[in-house]
């Protein structure tokens, strides 16, 4: 049995139909099936099980999926796509196989094709030459600027050639707006001579602000400017978004 719910014109505030219409429709399952939209008005709530356990509604400022009630909130799905309000861009998507892909989180990754050469002794800034990958466009002219405030994850590897063991020191840095870290700190003058290559590398989860910006630095301290930084494979960095 299917019961069918008529509008009818009446000059009551709220019904603008031009005609008689079906508008609702409950058949024997007990099923409603609407012909319009179900429009709440604002802080008016959908509620979903005996005790009202799942709400949907709008304040007037903010939307709202409340979830209080017993056990856990599941959303079934072989896809899951969370897009901006314009639907232009992806801000995450989850597949069926638990890979989830941010394609705007921030990261990226750098590297030198060419030699560094005769680095100056004092400080100065690595100079990266190619981008391997930019994901949110946060990476230019030597600098990584921080697109939002969170923790920041670095990792460098860098080879130096023709270490002079006069120099006191070699120091490496990461260098943010917020402080400075050490990476690698070299003491040549314990060799009998000049060091052919020498690998530097580290990892530092660092705190940025909104805009602040990174680069890594080297500092040698006396010495002979014969250093050099190597290149391609030898030479890279990289840093992503962690939370």
């Amino acid at each position: 049995m299917t019961t069918k719910v008529p509008v009818e014109l009446s000059s009551t505030p709220g019904i603008v139909d031009g005609s008689n219409a079906t508008a609702i429709t409950i058949d024997s399952s007990e099923d409603v099936t609407l012909t319009g939209h179900l429009v709440f008005a604002d802080s008016k709530n959908a509620k979903f099980g005996a005790g009202s356990d799942l709400q949907i509604y709008h304040n007037g400022s903010h939307s709202y999926i409340s979830d209080q009630g017993t056990g856990n909130l599941h959303i079934l799905t072989n896809h899951l796509s969370l897009h901006n309000a314009a639907d232009d861009k992806i801000i995450f998507h989850a597949n069926d196989d638990g890979y989830v892909i941010m394609p705007n989180q921030p990261a990226f990754a750098v590297k030198r094709n060419a030699y560094q050469s005769n680095i100056a002794t004092g400080g100065i800034n690595v100079t990266w030459q190619t981008e391997i990958f930019d994901q949110n466009a946060d990476f230019a002219s030597n600098t990584f600027t921080a697109p939002v405030t969170g923790r920041y994850q670095f990792n460098v590897s860098m080879r130096l050639n023709a270490i002079d063991s006069a120099a006191a020191y070699y120091q490496i840095h990461l260098q943010t707006s917020n402080r400075n870290y050490e990476i690698d700190l070299l003491d040549p003058t314990e060799f009998n001579g000049d060091l052919q290559f020498y690998t530097v590398q580290g990892s530092i989860l660092a705190d940025m602000d909104a805009n602040d910006t990174s680069v890594i630095s080297i500092y040698q301290s006396g010495g002979t400017a014969q250093t050099d930084i190597s290149y391609d494979t030898d030479t890279h960095w990289s840093g992503f978004l962690v939370c």
